[in-house]
């Protein structure tokens, strides 16, 4: 499996993965898949981080994306980085795919000087990468029945003050 950077070209699987991995969490939407339409939203409003949106490549397949875009920190616009989502092919699920991904993101946050990467998961699976629930780190989520879900990953860069109210890019409000 290959781990690289997505490109233009890479658009349409990458919408597909998005809509494949979400489809049955979303059983009974009507309409595009949130997590599709988000990353389409977030591409169109230029805050898809290039750097940081990732597919995995297996026989010159993509089977799976993951991508982050800038987020607000209290008063630090350049601190923390919203992941989300991350998509994998519901065939190629449990086979490394999304756990490929998350690392290569880690890395290559950390490498960019980002203090916090901050997303909205399942702790049960995310906490295996060092996540913890942003509350303990006095990051609150801005919707404040996401707390339970809502995890921070301090990188390198990360210091006890950042911390505060934590802001996705417009295109997460709009879901």
């Amino acid at each position: 499996m290959l781990i690289r950077q997505a490109t233009a070209d890479d658009a349409a699987a990458v919408h597909a993965v998005h809509t494949a991995a979400f489809q049955a969490q979303n059983a009974g939407v009507t309409g595009e898949i949130p997590e599709a339409r988000l990353v389409t939203e977030l591409t169109a409003d230029g805050d898809l981080l290039p750097a940081l949106s990732l597919v995995a490549v297996l026989d010159g397949e993509i089977i799976g994306h993951a991508c982050s875009s800038p987020a607000q920190l209290g008063d630090d616009p350049d601190v923390a980085i919203g992941f989300g989502p991350l998509g994998v092919l519901p065939g190629r699920q449990r086979g490394g795919a999304g756990s490929a991904l998350m690392y290569a993101t880690v890395g290559a946050a950390n490498a960019l000087g980002y203090g916090l990467i901050v997303l909205l998961g399942d702790p049960g699976y995310y906490s295996r990468f060092g996540f913890v629930l942003a509350d303990t780190l006095g990051i609150t989520p801005p919707v404040a029945e996401w707390a339970p879900y809502f995890q921070a990953l301090p990188l390198a860069n990360y210091a006890k003050e950042n911390r505060g109210a934590f802001r996705y890019s417009a295109a997460f409000e709009r879901l």
